[in-house]
């Protein structure tokens, strides 16, 4: 009854009318704020030569902070601007999920209907135990055993070929809905779930349903041969070469995969995306509160996506520690891209990072800005 209540708040503040965000905090206090913001990111991405980020707050819709620092292509020497067309990584997850959301208020899809309705060519009696319910909410108990021995296949794999190993896996790793384990492939599975149940191709429902009703314009799939406009490549630090060198594509791992992470966007069609949520033009408000309510406590020794009183609902991690009020987010990591997506719906602030580069200490970052909305009122309950 209290996560629903949580949710309920969440649901009710994100419709809430649009204030002045001036006149309710004070000029000189949104000055500050911004100053502050920027010394934090600015000590971290102080070489403007280097892989960088993109920062921006709003409130109500109104940009409080905005900052660019740094390379988006060392190439070329194309800087990060708005525009910069980022790998979003496992923030692609919530788009996904929200696919399938989308699936169930037509009455095409429940989100209690078994994997074995979709992948009749699963071996194992216990898909039919597996909920689309445990595929969204990192409870399903399937393992991550995809093959590691062919670096071509861990390199270049889709996501169909991704999730093969399934047709003859013979285990699970807890029973169904009783733990939280973050598993990649498992997300990967609804690029078939979307195209099995429409009939038609993941990206085209996507582009559709989702991007298309979002005005995301300039958001788009990677695929090897397709021209992306202000693309930023994603960089690590080379101890060899002693510099940064580029890290996404063809050197890290299941780079690829749609469903789970290879969506491509920009920090001003994110914001498109934000509203589309927060106004409810690709889901409904029951969708909403579903995916904003934790289904699952994320354990201390989980391996991705722990922090003090976070839990894990449909596509998004949601903090709710005591004194503040929930913080509803993602992030994201492949290669070079280090990505946060959250937001604070009660107050409705979003807080958009986006790096171009892996070695930096995101959450340390993501919770000194939180600390200096405190005063300012955006985390009260």
């Amino acid at each position: 009854m209290k996560t629903l209540l949580t949710a309920m708040t969440i649901i009710t503040a994100a419709v809430s009318p649009i204030t002045n965000v001036a006149a309710a905090t004070g000029v000189q206090d949104l000055k500050e704020f911004d100053s502050q913001v920027n010394e934090i990111f600015q000590q971290v991405y102080s070489d403007p030569s280097q892989p960088g980020a993109g920062v921006i707050i709003l409130k109500d819709w109104k940009p409080v902070v905005k900052h660019f620092y740094g390379m988006a292509n060392l190439d070329t020497g194309e800087p990060i601007t708005d525009k910069t067309n980022f790998c979003i990584a496992s923030v692609s997850k919530q788009f996904a999920a929200i696919a399938l959301l989308q699936l169930a208020e037509k009455g095409i899809i429940s989100l209690n209907d078994p994997l074995s309705k979709f992948f009749p060519e699963f071996q194992a009696p216990f898909f039919k135990d597996i909920t689309l319910h445990n595929i969204l909410s990192h409870t399903s108990g399937i393992p991550d055993a995809r093959v590691r021995s062919s670096r071509e296949f861990v390199l270049f794999s889709t996501d169909v070929e991704s999730v093969g190993y399934m047709k003859t896996l013979d285990y699970l790793n807890f029973i169904p809905g009783s733990q939280y384990e973050y598993v990649n492939p498992t997300y990967q599975l609804i690029y078939q779930i979307v195209e099995r149940a429409t009939g038609t191709p993941f990206e085209t429902y996507m582009h559709k349903n989702i991007f298309g009703k979002a005005g995301m314009k300039h958001t788009q799939y990677f695929e090897p041969d397709r021209n992306i406009t202000h693309l930023a490549h994603g960089y690590g630090w080379d101890e060899k070469l002693n510099r940064y060198t580029e890290y996404d594509y063809g050197e890290e791992t299941f780079f690829a995969t749609k469903a789970d992470g290879a969506l491509y966007t920009s920090l001003s069609d994110f914001i498109k995306w934000e509203k589309a949520l927060a106004h409810l033009k690709v889901w409904n408000a029951a969708s909403r509160m579903m995916a904003y309510t934790p289904k699952i406590t994320i354990p201390a020794d989980a391996e991705y996506g722990y922090q003090p009183y976070t839990g894990y609902g449909y596509g998004f991690f949601i903090q709710h520690e005591p004194g503040r009020c929930p913080i509803v987010y993602h992030t994201g990591d492949n290669g070079g891209f280090t990505i946060y997506a959250g937001k604070i719906p009660a107050h409705n602030v979003v807080f958009l990072f986006f790096s171009t580069r892996n070695d930096i200490d995101r959450m340390k970052m993501v919770n000194a800005v939180y600390d200096k909305m405190e005063p300012l009122g955006w985390l009260k309950p």
